[in-house]
């Protein structure tokens, strides 16, 4: 929630675009998933600004991805300064 106030027109045009690309699902294409571990998430939105899937949504309390579209590349656990969110193999 602290994003939407915070970058309210960033989060609009993630947002529409994440609307375009609903329509094709890619998380067949991965090795790895994301695992937001839900204590640790401090609601910063690093993890959504640089997912190049614009799969991360803001859960409330924390962020997650989609699983539906994350292709797996890891950029948001790399970026996560609070190391909330983890990679694991499928």
């Amino acid at each position: 929630m602290k994003l939407r106030t915070k970058y309210p027109q960033h989060v609009m045009e993630i947002e529409q675009l994440m609307g375009q690309l609903k329509m094709m699902k890619t998380g067949y294409m991965r090795l790895q998933r994301p695992i937001t571990k839900v204590g640790k998430c401090c609601q910063c939105g690093t993890c959504y600004f640089f997912c190049p899937e614009a799969c991360i949504s803001d859960r409330g309390s924390y962020f997650a991805a989609d699983l539906d579209y994350c292709k797996g590349c890891g950029i948001c656990a790399r970026v996560c300064p609070g190391n909330a969110i983890v990679m694991l193999r499928e």
